[in-house]
């Protein structure tokens, strides 16, 4: 179903694009109407209606300035304009930058029913946007979960952003940027800080040699793993082994 709002300060108008949308046969529902801009302007902020038909020309605010304050009150609202003959180029000017339409007066069914099949072809094809960002984001945030499980159940191994990638099909770039999005530091240094907090716990226990500490971590190289130690605390294992 589509709300609709409609702003005329003419009656007749109001009345006859009601009668007009009801002889369409579509699944419509008039939510609100008004004779001036101002009352429009706070109805279709509480309303929200999907489609907001307003005259260009109405007491309190007009419809152009109407139009200028939609997206901020109201901005998945698609606004038609309503224009006689002599507002027709000055409507269209501002078509380009907001309105999704104009009718002129006196309104006819057949350019209704094409604005209004324009408005429900939009709608879907938003609806179908709605969906694909959904599922997209859902297998983003399916895909970073489960890489950063097995971060955290393989950093002591030999891991790498390249098999990663491999794994998940997922491009080296992409995949490092989403884990900078969401942990706030690249893939090496979420590893380092992994290994060096597992260091420090195994530092306490002193019949285990640093050599085998940085082993145990995931550093082949005994210096590297110094250097990364010292990077990451301030000081080197040794020296955090005797402040202990």
């Amino acid at each position: 179903m589509l709300n609709v709002y409609i702003a005329d300060d003419e009656v007749w108008i109001t009345l006859g694009l009601k009668k007009l949308l009801e002889k369409l046969n579509m699944d419509v529902y008039i939510v609100g109407t008004a004779n001036n801009g101002l009352t429009a302007r706070e109805e279709i902020a509480m309303f929200k209606p999907d489609v907001v038909f307003t005259d260009i020309r109405m007491p309190g605010l007009s419809g152009l300035d109407l139009l200028q304050d939609i997206p901020d009150v109201s901005p998945e609202s698609k606004v038609v304009l309503i224009s006689g003959y002599a507002e027709f180029e000055y409507a269209r000017e501002a078509i380009k930058y907001h309105a999704f339409d104009y009718l002129l007066k006196p309104i006819k069914e057949e350019d209704l029913k094409r604005v209004m099949d324009a408005v429900v072809n939009k709608t879907r094809e938003e609806d179908d946007e709605d969906v694909q960002e959904t599922a997209t984001t859902q297998t983003y945030d399916k895909t970073i979960d489960n890489v950063v499980s097995e971060i955290r159940e393989h950093y002591m191994e030999d891991i790498s952003l390249t098999s990663l990638a491999s794994k998940y099909n997922i491009s080296m770039g992409r995949l490092s940027e989403m884990i900078k999005e969401n942990l706030k530091v690249n893939f090496s240094d979420y590893i380092a800080s992994l290994r060096i907090q597992r260091a420090k716990e195994l530092l306490r226990d002193e019949s285990i040699s640093i050599q085998e500490i940085a082993e145990i971590v995931g550093y082949n190289d005994y210096f590297y793993f110094t250097k990364v130690f010292k990077k990451v605390e301030g000081i080197s294992p040794s020296k955090y082994r005797k402040e202990m």
